[in-house]
């Protein structure tokens, strides 16, 4: 492993799998509520135990024609997301829904500043970049930013009615390239992108995964609010910073409205299923001041961008 300041280092969470699916309305209009109600139990399946230690599954009913149904899991390994998925497909449910779209990538946490701050450090202890004392060093302190922010890499989803999602990537075209930017230059630019951010704070909870090697965009944002205007008011406000305006490029937008696994049968009935109707103990949510990223895009450890 290298180390270099061109690089800013990032800390990596909960693996994530999105999965968008349209519903086979011509195969579920004919089931009995007692065979939507079995549905709604294998769904129900799919969401870890309480505890958290093994993850955590979302369910949104999505708005418009790209989707019926996305699920969201955070899981702690590719391995783990790749059961989740065989679950899912061996299930009855999974005769009902077509796919639409995936996204996989992992919960990351970006660290611009850190990067130069503890590059200086090590230097000033008289270390030689990338020997074998500074790997070591290296290492020893992203352990120790890891064990900081650990209750954002693992945290649990947000108990919030809507949620947003789209991928986005940072501009590599002929004349706006950010990677070739200077470190210091893009520093600059994330550290405003967040100031925007952290206005938002409490009124919107944020989940950056990053995607680059994994999917075909190098970042999925994640936003869960009570109110769907936060969503329009954040992101249109964002387009006119300098790292949004320049060199951002976003992929298709995903708006729904979130709810427990047992009240997928009120959906499959055709009523708009309740966040709070049927909630097992296994779909235990946590409150939004206890999920990632509460505080959106807030600089360092908040915004995507590398």
């Amino acid at each position: 492993m290298m180390t270099t300041p061109v690089v800013p280092a990032t800390l990596d969470g909960w693996s994530v799998l999105h999965q968008m699916f349209r519903i086979r309305w011509d195969a579920v209009r004919p089931l009995t509520a007692s065979a939507r109600a079995d549905l709604a139990g294998e769904a129900s399946a799919l969401v870890p135990p309480p505890s958290g230690e093994h993850g955590h599954s979302a369910f949104v009913q999505v708005l418009g024609h790209k989707a019926d149904l996305m699920l969201v899991h955070f899981r702690p390994a590719f391995g783990d997301l790749a059961a989740v998925e065989l679950d899912l497909a061996r299930s009855r449910l999974r005769d009902l829904l077509e796919p639409a779209a995936s996204y996989v990538s992992v919960v990351e946490l970006g660290m611009y500043d850190m990067t130069l701050k503890l590059h200086q450090q090590l230097r000033d202890r008289g270390l030689t970049p990338d020997s074998d004392a500074w790997l070591e060093a290296w290492q020893g302190e992203m352990a120790a930013q890891r064990r900081r922010v650990a209750g954002r890499l693992f945290a649990r989803l947000p108990a919030r009615r809507h949620v947003c999602f789209y991928p986005m990537n940072k501009r590599r075209g002929e004349t706006r390239n950010w990677y070739a930017e200077p470190f210091e230059r893009r520093a600059a630019m994330m550290r405003d992108h967040g100031v925007i951010g952290r206005r938002y704070a409490g009124d919107v909870t944020q989940v950056i995964s990053g995607s680059i090697g994994f999917d075909d965009w190098e970042w999925g944002v994640d936003l869960f609010a009570d109110d769907p205007l936060v969503f329009k008011r954040l992101i249109y406000e964002m387009r006119f910073d300098e790292a949004s305006a320049h060199f951002a490029e976003f992929g298709p937008f995903y708006i729904g409205l979130q709810f427990p696994a047992p009240a997928l049968a009120d959906l499959l009935g055709g009523a708009v299923p309740a966040l709070d109707a049927g909630r097992s103990p296994g779909d235990a949510r946590a409150p939004a001041s206890e999920a990632i990223g509460s505080a959106p895009s807030a600089g360092e450890h908040g915004s995507h961008g590398r």
